[in-house]
């Protein structure tokens, strides 16, 4: 009998158990070898029907989902808000009802506002996966991001990761911070103050200012870019000024003695946050970070499938 998640939606980090977790990665790991064969697909959810619902712009994660979908076999319907009747004042409970009315299984749903596929859980039957809800959450980067780190390092617990940049308007950095605490890591974080939220100190992580000594203290840097579509105030003086502090390039990291290793979980802003020559170092798992993300999204819908009635 195949195993079940806890839960009946991937709405956040904070609502999985270690045994999810557990069971999560163990599938991803199957679905892996899957990917990397010469035929990439299984039929493991050819009667199950996917909506991408995407009310925020989105092109990596829009593609990863439904290329992991197809991977599964499922049909799947695209929806952009862009195009939709949601430009001519319909609700978002109407949109998703009459998507729902076509008999569709799943939700895989990114909004701008915080609490979206929460509130959406509460009225609809359909299982909803949490793409990214505003400033809120992104539960399948952070879980990519784990996997990625397992992968690479063994295990999670005991390491020490440093999450460099635009805290206050990313929704991975929460989801991360959820996760890493779950799995046992050590916490940093590191970035102009005006990009820290005031609440970090309160979940007890730590806080650096100086990039090179926050790198001489971790064994995974998690480098975010910087969000200028969410700041709606100047948060520093200009992107140069940034990429001169803050912006972790190969000279800087030469200086490190100890291997670090490099993640984003793009798009990239190469010279800002980040240059050329150590995006596509040895030491990024970068693109590993984009497969392990088929992988993971397949097994996410693969489980809560197996709870539809």
């Amino acid at each position: 009998m195949q195993k079940q998640l806890s839960v009946n939606h991937l709405l956040g980090i904070k609502e999985l158990q270690k045994d999810d977790i557990q069971l999560i990665f163990e599938t991803a790991d199957n679905f892996k070898e899957v990917i990397n064969r010469p035929i990439k697909k299984v039929p493991s959810l050819r009667d199950v029907t996917i909506a991408n619902v995407f009310f925020e712009n989105s092109t990596r994660t829009r593609l990863s989902f439904e290329l992991a979908q197809k991977r599964l076999s499922a049909d799947v319907i695209n929806f952009s808000s862009s195009s939709s009747s949601v430009k001519k004042g319909e609700t978002l409970l109407d949109t998703v009802n009459n998507i729902l009315a076509m008999k569709v299984d799943m939700i895989v749903m990114r909004h701008s506002s915080v609490g979206a596929p929460h509130f959406l859980s509460k009225h609809i039957s359909a299982q909803i996966v949490n793409a990214g809800d505003g400033t809120h959450e992104h539960p399948t980067q952070a879980l990519l991001d784990c996997f990625s780190i397992r992968e690479k390092l063994g295990e999670v617990a005991g390491k020490k990761v440093c999450i460099f940049g635009d805290i206050l308007h990313s929704r991975v950095a929460l989801s991360n911070f959820f996760f890493f605490f779950l799995l046992g890591a050590e916490v940093m974080v590191c970035g102009p103050i005006t990009l820290i939220p005031k609440y970090i100190k309160e979940l007890g992580i730590k806080v650096e200012l100086d990039v090179k000594k926050a790198l001489e203290w971790c064994d995974v840097a998690n480098i975010l870019r910087i969000q200028l579509e969410r700041q709606q105030l100047k948060y520093f003086p200009s992107l140069r000024e940034y990429a001169l502090y803050y912006g972790i390039n190969k000279p800087l990291l030469d200086s490190i003695n100890k291997e670090i290793v490099i993640m984003h979980p793009g798009p990239i802003n190469r010279g800002v946050e980040i240059t050329s020559d150590v995006a596509d170092s040895h030491h990024s798992i970068i693109l590993d970070q984009v497969q392990n993300g088929v992988a993971i999204r397949m097994a996410v819908m693969f489980l809560l499938a197996g709870r539809i009635n």
